[in-house]
């Protein structure tokens, strides 16, 4: 993400963006609300130039509107991110039209905006520093391969071979060199998890074949396979050891903490209601926020006071597993410095 423009004043007016990948739009999708003014180019019909009564067709030409949201929609197979509203700047004012957003194309948001946004916007920023990091969960016979994003890991393929010899061929050596084709078509870290020894037996492959690529691989041990390797793997801190900026291990750690003091009966809040509590006695030392939450008037009141009380927020992705399980708790929930009654 690139933030080309900054106009604000008491947190509020307007930020140009430059959103450079799906990751970027992911961050956008949380950032713009209802009601927020939304300038962007994008195509609209138009009566091409004809000398007869009637023109033969409409063409479609690059406009600049302004659009009075109402609707976002994030959708990434498609790898875009769609804003409708009503047109308040621009040809056909007061018609509604949809915005698909892409990278590569600068928008311009005008809105109030919390500091949980300005963080976002800078963490998105400084990520586009950094390559993808790949994660491979390796056991015997199986290969499951993932790309870290922002939003969690997303699955990109799962390779398959057996373990051993099987008619005399080394089944675990085709596995091997099938990763290697695939990992030389990548930047960036890569991180290799699992039980066992297999994924020692593979990073010495790795060196004996492609140097460059085994100097960017980092090793860790886990007890689970398959995906569950590739969460502990995040849940233990790999991605910190890696790259600076991605949050994803502090998310798990966070709803970690959140059910032990659960099941601690130690001091902890959850729910708009009971968390709404705790910060006005001012016990809340840190919320932690499901992102399909943002949009509750009620649970954004809530962030922006216990910010105005120094207190801690922190907003989880409901596309990773962490956020899911604070969404099921009312999408927010709360460490405490001590209890309350």
């Amino acid at each position: 993400m690139k933030a080309t423009f900054c106009d604000l004043k008491r947190n509020t007016g307007e930020i140009k963006l430059l959103p450079e990948s799906i990751d970027d739009l992911w961050h956008l999708s949380h950032m713009i609300e209802p009601m927020d003014l939304v300038y962007a180019t994008t195509l609209r019909s138009v009566e091409a130039a004809s000398d007869k009564i009637r023109p033969d067709k409409l063409e479609k030409r690059p406009v600049r509107l302004g659009i009075d949201v109402d609707r976002v929609e994030f959708v990434p197979e498609s790898r875009r991110l769609r804003v409708s509203g009503i047109i308040r700047d621009g040809p056909d004012t007061g018609l509604h039209h949809s915005l698909n957003l892409e990278t590569g194309y600068e928008i311009s948001v005008i809105r109030r905006w919390r500091r949980t946004d300005l963080d976002r916007i800078e963490r998105a920023v400084k990520a586009s520093l950094y390559d993808a990091i790949h994660i491979i969960a390796l056991e015997e016979g199986e290969a499951e391969i993932c790309r870290v994003r922002q939003y969690g890991p997303e699955r990109i393929t799962t390779m398959t071979g057996g373990s051993g010899k099987t008619r005399g061929e080394n089944s675990r050596h085709a596995l091997f060199e099938s990763l290697l084709t695939f990992l030389t078509q990548v930047t960036g870290p890569i991180v290799i998890a699992g039980p066992g020894f297999i994924k020692e037996e593979f990073a010495h492959y790795l060196k004996n074949n492609n140097i460059e690529l085994f100097k960017r691989i980092l090793v860790v041990d886990t007890q689970r396979s398959g995906y569950g390797a590739i969460q502990q793997a995040i849940g233990d801190g790999v991605l910190e050891r890696v790259a600076e900026d991605l949050q994803l291990s502090f998310e798990v750690k966070a709803a970690d903490e959140v059910f032990k003091r659960i099941g601690r009966d130690d001091p902890v809040a959850y729910g708009a209601d009971e968390v709404g509590r705790a910060v006005s006695f001012g016990a809340a030392e840190e919320l932690i926020v499901a992102d399909s939450a943002l949009r509750t008037p009620q649970i954004s009141a809530l962030m922006e006071e216990a910010e105005s009380m120094n207190a801690k927020v922190l907003v989880l992705s409901t596309e990773f597993e962490p956020g899911k399980r604070i969404e099921g708790l009312g999408g927010i929930a709360a460490l405490l410095r001590y209890k309350i009654g």
